[in-house]
């Protein structure tokens, strides 16, 4: 009976052992994965992107400039 429990336990998969118990190391993958069954994915992906300063230039430009669109359609609607 005993061999029979150690076969089982040799045989769990590394998400039934849990996320520290993984046999490799994919921790990035591993926090993806508890971010969907989490359902934060978007927030982990904004996070994600903020922390990367070349990901967080991009976001600050593409804002600006949908900013400067969005003061644009405004003005010239108002004028003519």
């Amino acid at each position: 009976m005993a061999a029979l429990q150690r076969n089982r336990r040799a045989e769990m998969t590394d998400r039934e052992k849990g996320p520290d118990h993984a046999s490799s190391d994919w921790q990035g993958f591993r926090e993806v994965d508890r971010a969907i069954s989490e359902n934060r994915l978007t927030a982990y992906t904004w996070k994600k992107a903020w922390a990367d300063p070349w990901e967080r230039l991009g976001l600050i430009i593409f804002a600006l400039l949908a900013a400067a669109f969005a003061i644009f359609v405004i003005v010239y609607d108002g004028i003519l």
